[in-house]
């Protein structure tokens, strides 16, 4: 499968977010520009809903998509405004601190220093 093309109006030379991340939902700050690394990588992440929806495990299979564009940020200090759920597996995924909508973005549990924020579940300032 070829990847797409680098997203340029997002992307600066070198690598990194030329704009801020904002939440698609209630606009807040989730990354200011220049803190996090273009990346690709497949990651499955569930549909977007609320946190408690999230990891309730009422839905043993949940609908999500699979997306190959993110942000990778390696210290989670660097976040502006992110939540976390709780473990599901050995994955938590990334929601809004300020409405929970989410997820956002995905951390493997065994990878300490490894957070992915979809380019596809943010807006950009």
């Amino acid at each position: 499968m070829e990847p797409a093309e680098q997203p340029n109006d997002l992307v600066s030379a070198d690598g990194r977010n030329r704009k801020a991340v904002l939440c698609q939902r209630c606009g807040s700050r989730v990354l200011q520009p220049g803190t996090a690394l273009f990346s690709r990588r497949q990651l499955f992440l569930p549909s977007m809903r609320k946190k408690p929806a999230l990891t309730d495990g009422s839905d043993p299979d949940p609908a999500g998509d699979l997306l190959q564009e993110h942000w990778l940020v390696t210290d989670m200090f660097t976040f502006e405004n992110v939540g976390f759920t709780k473990d599901v597996g050995n994955i938590k995924f990334l929601v809004c601190a300020d409405c929970e909508i989410g997820p956002i973005g995905w951390h493997c549990l065994d990878d300490k220093n490894s957070f992915y924020v979809a380019l596809e579940r943010v807006s950009h300032e």
